[in-house]
């Protein structure tokens, strides 16, 4: 292992927990849950969940993790024992998050979560020693093992808070204590675990503010319908407040935004002072994130020019954005890789921006999408909605697969339908008809929904063998 003191030692651990070391004192480098994961050093979880974390200690041993957090005695190495797993993640997160003075920011949202994450950990990164949440960890697994991940030099750290259902958000809010915390909009995004709907959505985001620390700072967009829900939540938390949005008055005021092909041009004002910065992003929505996240890391003492320098590097991530140029056998055409999720919200906005893009002469703007789930009874009207976005975009084609999106697809204008097939699956299949030379193609829907199996057929495209001449 490095020669670097280890991020738990097991005495640290027993004190952390109120556990008890069976076998030999061992020092841990990190954390997983996963013995597929395991890197030499590592302390393993054995959690509860579909399958019984205990059944894969040993090969977690085997693998070389350093010792284990179990709820009964296993072999092949030092452990120790508590009575919950999963409440010895929460105490282990804790004990890391208060054994340093680090700085730490909270995000939520029903769209840009863990973009914006990123984005403010790039900041973040600038400004010294800091710690996020990786890929999308932020359900009451995620968040506890993100902090107890924290090493002890963190200066500022950030954490993406997710939910699924009513109650979810404010626990692990608390976990977190946050400085500050954002929630960068709010939409019909699992809305079928909300008996009032959209309004539901709004108050559970909001109860991220419950989490901050006394004097922390609560950031929101002003722009959304329930910005006085998000408001309300803050002034009863005692929270300073920050907004975003495009009307005067806001803390950050987005004035412009021109999207191009290397990225966008975004002109605002922050607290008055008017700014005109680049990103490497051009999505619409891009415009509003960006100032969620100026303000979210002046809120962690991070200054302006140096946000600014984060935002300007910061590339889009793995099918939220990424842009591509394939060459397929009918000729070159660029692909955008937005298959990573979906929402209504995501999907207006990745049409107004896929319309805004030029296209060379005989090109065509084309959008793929599979269905957008947990929209409960409220799914039929919010896809067939979508023919509006579509024709506001002068978009020119829409293939689709799924159920749900044949809704959408049979609203369309026979000049707009391109291909439907039942699965995505089946799209995929022919990924050479969805494209064609100088066209910009967009591939968008819900993770459940295989989008990015399709996003993957169509890159492929670039891979496969030509014929020789």
């Amino acid at each position: 292992m490095p020669d670097v003191p280890p991020l738990w030692t097991s005495a640290e651990i027993e004190t952390a927990t109120g556990g008890r070391l069976s076998g030999r004192p061992f020092g841990a480098h990190g954390i997983t849950y996963n013995s597929r994961e395991i890197v030499a050093g590592d302390l393993f979880l054995a959690l509860q969940g579909a399958r019984d974390g205990h059944d894969f200690a040993a090969a977690a041993f085997a693998a070389g993790a350093a010792g284990a957090l179990v709820e009964r005695p296993v072999e092949g190495g030092s452990a120790v024992v508590t009575a919950d797993t999963l409440r010895a993640l929460e105490a282990l997160g804790a004990a890391a998050r208060d054994r340093t003075p680090a700085l730490r920011g909270a995000v939520t949202g029903s769209v840009g979560k863990t973009s914006v994450t990123q984005a403010v950990k790039a900041g973040l990164d600038l400004a010294g020693p800091a710690h996020a949440s990786i890929k999308s960890y932020n359900n009451h697994i995620g968040v506890p093992l993100t902090l107890a991940r924290m090493p002890r030099e963190t200066q500022r750290a950030v954490f993406e808070i997710g939910m699924n259902a009513p109650g979810e958000i404010a626990p692990l809010s608390r976990q977190v204590r946050p400085h500050a915390a954002c929630v960068t909009t709010v939409g019909p995004v699992h809305i079928e675990a909300f008996a009032d709907g959209e309004a539901g959505v709004a108050a559970e985001k909001a109860s991220i503010f419950d989490g901050l620390v006394e004097g922390g700072v609560a950031v929101f967009n002003a722009d959304v319908a329930h910005a006085a829900v998000l408001d309300l939540a803050a002034a009863l938390a005692g929270a300073r407040r920050a907004t975003f949005g495009s009307a005067a008055g806001c803390d950050a005021r987005l004035l412009d935004f021109q999207p191009d092909e290397q990225g966008a041009t975004v002109r605002a004002e922050l607290r008055g002072r008017a700014l005109e910065f680049r990103l490497a992003q051009s999505g619409f929505h891009w415009g509003l994130n960006s100032l969620c996240v100026l303000l979210m890391l002046e809120a962690l003492d991070v200054p302006v020019d140096t946000a600014l320098s984060a935002l300007a590097d910061l590339r889009p991530l793995a099918g939220r954005g990424q842009t591509a140029v394939i060459h397929g056998p009918g000729g070159a055409f660029t692909l955008i890789d937005e298959s990573y999720n979906a929402n209504p919200l995501s999907m207006a906005a990745g049409f107004r921006s896929l319309g805004a893009r030029p296209v060379i002469q005989g090109g065509r703007r084309v959008v793929v999408l599979t269905d957008m789930l947990e929209l409960g009874d409220q799914s039929q009207t919010l896809h067939e909605g979508l023919a509006g976005p579509i024709d506001a975009a002068g978009l020119d084609l829409v293939h689709a697969a799924g159920p749900e999106m044949k809704r959408l697809y049979d609203s369309l204008p026979t000049s707009r339908q391109g291909l439907w097939r039942e699965t995505a699956a089946e799209l995929a299949e022919e990924a050479a008809m969805l494209a064609g030379p100088g066209d910009i193609v967009m591939v968008k829907g819900s993770n459940g929904s295989k989008a990015s199996m399709v996003a993957r057929a169509l890159a492929a495209l670039g891979e496969a063998p030509r014929a020789k001449g």
